[in-house]
Order: structure tokens, then C-alpha cells, then sequence
């Protein structure tokens, strides 16, 4: 249910509509998973909320945590019995960031993007996430998360007020969030929401193949989020090679409406390369790259591929990748190497699932 609905439930009980903020309260900010924990509601409506609807959590089919205990993985599996993916990364402190706990999540239940390298768009399209399987996801994590808090706790490794729990969501798992638009917005609101979950606006980041017309949408609705392009090439021939997606909205497009946000929005973007030896990792293409985004606000997200049962593309070679970062650093534009988690659980989009599925 949305907070609305939730109130107009309520109502149609004979409660008042205030109690819809201490279920929701209890709900996303505190945890709770039955109704009987709710101690700021009446024992008659306890019981007649849980005769009438549940507070439903996701079934766990598969669960892995990597050696280096940086990285967990969850394969869930819905009440249809699709299957998703759910990913939690830690990060220490490394004198530019603080530490964190970020979770990746999905927003459908396959891709019908078909993207060649990614383990998702191999799969295809099953059906799109509701707003509240999207969630779910977050609080499995968070209650994980909080857990390993209350641990170090106890064993004098972390103070009281250094409760983190989940610190950012990154809409990076399974599936295509602006293609399931409506339900990944919802999603967001409740994330951020005070009496939700309360993660910051600015630990939010979507990702997108780069939807034109969902980017302007997107542009409109007010939340200070983080978007993430997938570009991974800057001409249309090369891009189009791995990412179909580019014959409906090419670069040229592309670009145009994410000038257009950086206006609107006065947020930077994050360009995400995955790069692919041999394909779209030469210095020319760093030039091309660098050409293209000149003078736009954004940073660029270098991202070495995860190699899939199913793919043809290889990963670059560490000079190789220095060597595209100083192509870009002559059109002043800042990149970033992304750190490397859970190779040795298969952590990349729809990998695990791929697994399962053979």
C-alpha cells in the first residue's frame, strides 16, 4: 500500500487517518514485521489489521557472502515464483568518503533492454517490480545491516551513536528502473521518506540505458537523487553493438536531454563504461568520450565487466584503463575506477540468478 492507501483503509475501518503515520512509522522506520509488535495501536486493531492484510517479507532462495565478508548477495524469490536479485556492499573509510553500507536493488524481474554484456539482459523480460517488492528489499537488508551494528556494539567496536544501518540505495540491480517509472518513483519516496526508511535523497542513485523521454520526466519531479547513465561508448556504432536501446534513443539524443537535466536540476550526472577490451577501452574512444562530455556537468564511472557464461567480451588490462583515464583527464573530466565486490559470488546483475537458472 501507498501512505494513501494505507489512510483510506484506515478510514474505511472507522480508525483515524493518524494512525496510518504510527503503522507507517512502525513499518519502514522501525522494522517491525507483525502487527502484534506495534505497541502504539490498540490491541482490537492489531488484531484487525492482521486479519485483513499482511506485512509480507521476501523468501530467501539463495544467500552467499564473499570471503573478504565486504559483500552479500541474496536470490529472492516472489510469490509468482520469479526470481530477483539483492546485493549489499560494505565500504570502509578511505580518507574521501566515510564508511558505508549500500545496497543494490532491482526493479524488474529480468531486462528487456538486452544489453550484451550484462547477465540480466541475456535473460529477458519477465514483468516489472511493484513499488513494495522494490522496498522489501532494502528493509531484508537494513535489518541485516542493523544487526551487524548491534554487534559491534556489544563488542565495543562501534558506539551507540554509530547506528548506520543501510547508508545508500543504488537502483542498480536487476531490470531497467525508468522503464518501471511509476513504481520506482514510489519506491523513492518511501526511501526517503522521515517516517520511512529516511535515506537521504542525495544516497539515492537510479541508473538508466538512457530513457530520453523518462529522463525529462525525471528531471521534473523534484528529488535531489543521484541518475546514473549507462553510456559505455560515444558514437552510435560502437554503443549500438552492445546496447539495443540506442537505435530508438542514440547518443546525439542522449546527450541533449542530459544537458537538459543538469539545467533543470543542477545536479551532475554519473556516466557509467563498463569497459570491454578491444571494444570501447582504446584511447581513442577516451577521446571520443572526453569530446563528447566536454563541459557538462558529470563524472564518469570506469567499470571493468564481469565476464558472463554467455558473453563474448573480456576484461581491460590495468595500463589500459590508466591509460583512458588521462585521455579524459585532458577534457577535465573527473573518473573514478569503481572498486570491484563480490566477484567470487557472482554480484553482478543477474548473474547469480543465471546460475540457477542453468
Amino acid at each position: 500500500m501507498s501512505f494513501s492507501d494505507l489512510e483510506t483503509f484506515l478510514d474505511n475501518l472507522g480508525e483515524s487517518k493518524f494512525r496510518a503515520k504510527q503503522i507507517w512509522r512502525s513499518v519502514y522506520h522501525e522494522g517491525k514485521e507483525s502487527f502484534f509488535d506495534m505497541t502504539n495501536i490498540s490491541n482490537n486493531l492489531r488484531s484487525s489489521l492482521s486479519e485483513k492484510i499482511s506485512i509480507d517479507l521476501l523468501r530467501t532462495k539463495i544467500f552467499l557472502s564473499s570471503k573478504d565478508l565486504s559483500t552479500d548477495k541474496a536470490l529472492f524469490e516472489l510469490e509468482d515464483g520469479e526470481l530477483i536479485e539483492t546485493v549489499l556492499m560494505r565500504y570502509k573509510e578511505d580518507g574521501h568518503r566515510n564508511s558505508r553500507k549500500t545496497v543494490c536493488i532491482s526493479t524488474q524481474a529480468g531486462c528487456a533492454l538486452g544489453c550484451t554484456f550484462c547477465a540480466t539482459g541475456q535473460q529477458g523480460f519477465r514483468r516489472n517490480l511493484t513499488f513494495g517488492e522494490i522496498v522489501k528489499q532494502v528493509l531484508y537488508m537494513r535489518k541485516l545491516a542493523l544487526s551487524e551494528d548491534m554487534d559491534e556494539i556489544a563488542k565495543n567496536l562501534r558506539s551507540k551513536g554509530e547506528i548506520q544501518g543501510v547508508t545508500n540505495i543504488v537502483f542498480m540491480g536487476m531490470g531497467e528502473p525508468l522503464a518501471n517509472y511509476d513504481n520506482t518513483i514510489s519506491a523513492i519516496k518511501i526511501l526517503n521518506d522521515p517516517l520511512g526508511l529516511n535515506i537521504g535523497a542525495r544516497h539515492i542513485t537510479v541508473s538508466t540505458v538512457g530513457l530520453v523521454p523518462q529522463i525529462l520526466k525525471l528531471s521534473e519531479e523534484k528529488l535531489q537523487i543521484n541518475l546514473a547513465v549507462s553510456l559505455h561508448a560515444a558514437d552510435n556504432e560502437t554503443r549500438s553493438a552492445t546496447m539495443p536501446v540506442n537505435k530508438r534513443y542514440p547518443i546525439e539524443d542522449l546527450i541533449n536531454v542530459c544537458k537538459k537535466y543538469v539545467y533543470k536540476t543542477g545536479r551532475r550526472i554519473f556516466f557509467e563504461y563498463v569497459l570491454l577490451s578491444e571494444h570501447n577501452d582504446s584511447e581513442e574512444h577516451a577521446y571520443k568520450l572526453g569530446k563528447l562530455l566536454y563541459g557538462i556537468k558529470c563524472h564518469v564511472n570506469l567499470i571493468p565487466v564481469n565476464p558472463t557464461t554467455q558473453g563474448i567480451y573480456n576484461r581491460t588490462k590495468s595500463t589500459t584503463v590508466l591509460n583512458f583515464q588521462e585521455q579524459l583527464k585532458r577534457f577535465n573530466i573527473p573518473s573514478t575506477l569503481r572498486i570491484e565486490k563480490g566477484i567470487d559470488i557472482n554480484a553482478g546483475c543477474g548473474q547469480l540468478r543465471s546460475r540457477i537458472e542453468l
